[in-house]
C-alpha cells in the first residue's frame, strides 16, 4: 500500500485545499515492479519501462504518466491498458485511473509544479492534445486489421529514404508487430532471429537474411523488427528493392545521387524487402553493394528478405551473395495445421462477429498455401455472413469459397506419378539411390514441385523420396529453381508437368 504525503514539485498534483495525494513517482515505481512480472521482457522494456510519472490528481483519483511518442501512447492505451489499470488499483488498494500524455522527460523536468498541474488538468478535462510534429493522422483500419492494432496517430520519425518528389519515405506499418505475429514450427527461427536483432541491432546477426514464399510473413517480420529500435531513437529505414531501384534511377536523372547515398548510408537499421528484384540490374546491385559495405563497416544493422535462398537468386552478383551468406539465413516455410489454426483464431478476434471453432478448423484444413490467402478467406466468409445476415457455418464457408475449394489439394502421390510419367521412369527408380542423370534430374524436379505445389516441409519431402535428408531436399529445390530461371528447357519441363497435374490429375 502506498502512503500519502504532501506535494513536492514535479511528482504530485495537489493544492492546499485538496486531500493529500500519493507520491506519483512512488506509485508508478511500485506499479512498474509488478508489471515487470506480468509481461515479457521485450514488451516491458519497449513500452512500459520508458514511461515516467508526472502527477497524481487526488480529486479525480487519476495517475498521469508521461509517454515519449504517439505510437507508444497508442500501444499502452490499446493493448496494455487493462493490465496496467488493474496493477495500479492493486498498488493503491483502491480504484483509480491512469492517463497517458505525450511528454519527454526533458520537458517534464523543465516544468514547474504549476505548469505540470495545468497540463494534467487539461488532460483530465478532455482537452484536445496537440498533434506532435512527428505524427500524422492514420485512417481507421478495416476488417482485415488486427483488433489490437493502434488506431490513432502513427509516428513518422522513421528515417526517410531519399524521395525528392515527396520529401518523405516509407513508414513502418503499425499492424505489423511481434504481438500480432503467430509463431509456429514453420517460422520459429526467423521470428527468434528478428527478435534478437530488434533487441540488439548489429550485435546479434548482421546481416540477417530471411527467405520464404509469397504471403508467409516476411514483410510483417521486417516491420516488427524495425519498431523496437525505432522507438528507442534509432534511425530505421524500410524499403522494397523496387523502391530502392526507382529512387536510384531518379537520383541519377536529377543529379542528386549523393543525397540518395546519404539517405541510405546514414541510418542505424536498413530493412530491404524482396531483394531478389535487384538481380540482373547491374547499376542497382553496384549501388547496393557499396551501401551494404558502408553500413556494415559502420556496424549498422542490415536485414534483407527474399523469396528464395541467396544461392537460388540466379543473376545476383557473387559478391552480394557471399555477403548475404556471411550472416544468419533463416527460412519461413508454409504454416502447418496448428499454426494456421492459431493464426485464424487470432484474426477472428478482429472480426465484427464471432467465428465458430468448426469454421476455423475447416478453413485451416482447406487453405494451406499461405497466410495471406488464409486471412483473405476468413475475411470473405465473415463479410458475406454479415452482409447477407446469415449465421456463420461450415456450409456457408463452403458456399462462399467454392471457387477456391473446388480443386482438391494435390497429393504427394499425384506429383510423383506426374513426374514419372513425364520423364518415363519408374517410381522405384525415382525413390531409389541411383545417381545417373536420367533419375537425378526427375528426382530434383519432384522435390521442387512437391515444395511448390503441396507446401510439404523439407523433411516430409525427403521422407516421400526414400528417406533423404532435408538438406539434400533444400539443395535440390534451390537448384531446380535456379535452372528454371536460366534454362528454357528446364522451365518448359516444369510447366509441362504442372499442366499434367492441374489439367489432368484434377480433371
Amino acid at each position: 500500500m502506498i502512503s500519502t504525503q504532501p506535494l513536492h514539485p514535479g511528482s504530485v498534483l495537489e493544492s492546499p485545499r485538496k486531500p493529500l495525494a500519493p507520491n506519483a513517482a512512488h506509485v508508478w515505481q511500485a506499479a512498474l515492479g509488478e508489471l515487470q512480472l506480468q509481461m515479457t521482457k521485450a514488451t516491458f522494456d519497449t513500452w512500459v519501462k520508458p514511461t515516467f510519472a508526472l502527477a497524481f490528481d487526488a480529486e479525480g483519483n487519476v495517475l498521469i504518466v508521461g509517454v515519449r511518442n504517439a505510437y507508444a501512447k497508442q500501444w499502452l492505451e490499446n493493448r496494455l491498458y487493462g493490465m496496467i489499470e488493474r496493477t495500479l488499483n492493486h498498488v493503491l488498494g483502491r480504484s483509480a485511473e491512469i492517463r497517458f500524455v505525450l511528454k519527454t522527460r526533458e520537458d517534464a523536468d523543465g516544468e514547474s509544479a504549476a505548469e505540470t498541474y495545468e497540463t494534467t488538468r487539461e488532460t483530465l478535462n478532455g482537452a484536445t492534445q496537440p498533434t506532435p510534429p512527428n505524427a500524422v493522422p492514420q485512417p481507421r483500419n478495416d476488417m482485415n486489421d488486427d483488433i489490437r492494432s493502434p488506431r490513432r496517430d502513427v509516428p513518422r520519425n522513421v528515417a526517410s529514404p531519399y524521395t525528392p518528389a515527396r520529401g518523405q519515405g516509407s513508414t513502418l506499418n503499425p499492424k505489423y508487430t511481434f504481438d500480432a505475429y503467430i509463431v509456429g514450427n514453420s517460422n520459429r527461427l526467423a521470428h527468434a532471429a528478428c527478435m534478437a536483432v530488434a533487441e540488439r541491432p548489429a550485435e546479434a546477426y548482421n546481416p540477417l537474411f530471411i527467405y520464404g514464399g509469397t504471403g508467409l510473413g516476411k514483410t510483417h517480420l521486417l516491420h516488427a523488427l524495425g519498431w523496437i529500435p525505432q522507438l528507442r531513437g534509432k534511425q530505421v529505414v524500410y524499403v522494397s528493392s523496387e523502391t530502392f531501384t526507382n529512387e536510384l534511377i531518379n537520383s541519377i536523372r536529377t543529379q542528386t545521387a549523393e543525397d540518395f547515398r546519404r539517405a541510405y548510408r546514414e541510418v542505424d537499421v536498413l530493412l530491404i524487402d524482396d531483394i531478389q528484384f535487384i538481380a540482373g540490374k547491374e547499376t542497382t546491385q553496384e549501388e547496393f553493394f557499396h551501401t551494404f559495405n558502408s553500413l556494415h563497416g559502420l556496424n549498422k544493422q542490415i536485414v534483407i528478405s527474399a523469396d528464395r535462398h541467396p544461392r537460388a537468386i540466379s543473376t545476383l552478383e557473387e559478391r552480394l551473395r557471399s555477403r548475404f551468406e556471411g550472416g544468419l539465413i533463416a527460412d519461413i516455410q508454409p504454416p502447418d495445421f496448428e499454426t494456421r489454426t492459431a493464426i485464424l483464431r487470432f484474426k477472428a478476434e478482429a472480426q465484427p462477429m464471432a467465428v465458430p471453432s468448426d469454421v476455423i478448423d475447416f478453413l485451416a484444413r482447406k487453405i494451406q498455401s499461405n497466410i495471406r490467402e488464409l486471412n483473405g478467406a476468413l475475411t470473405r466468409v465473415v463479410a458475406y455472413a454479415q452482409l447477407m445476415k446469415l449465421p456463420l457455418s461450415v456450409d456457408l464457408a463452403q458456399t462462399v469459397l467454392q471457387d477456391v475449394l473446388q480443386q482438391t489439394p494435390l497429393s504427394t502421390e499425384q506429383v510423383v506419378n506426374a513426374v514419372c510419367e513425364y520423364y518415363r521412369i519408374s517410381v522405384d527408380d525415382l525413390k531409389g539411390r541411383g545417381r545417373n542423370k536420367e533419375v537425378v534430374t526427375p528426382r530434383q524436379m519432384t522435390m521442387y514441385l512437391l515444395r511448390e505445389a503441396t507446401g510439404a516441409s523439407l523433411p516430409q519431402i525427403g521422407e516421400v523420396l526414400g528417406g533423404r535428408d532435408h538438406t539434400t531436399v533444400m539443395y535440390s529445390v534451390e537448384k531446380i529453381a535456379q535452372e528454371i530461371e536460366q534454362d528454357d528447357q528446364r522451365r518448359r519441363e516444369m510447366l509441362a508437368i504442372k499442366e499434367r497435374l492441374y489439367n489432368g490429375a484434377r480433371a
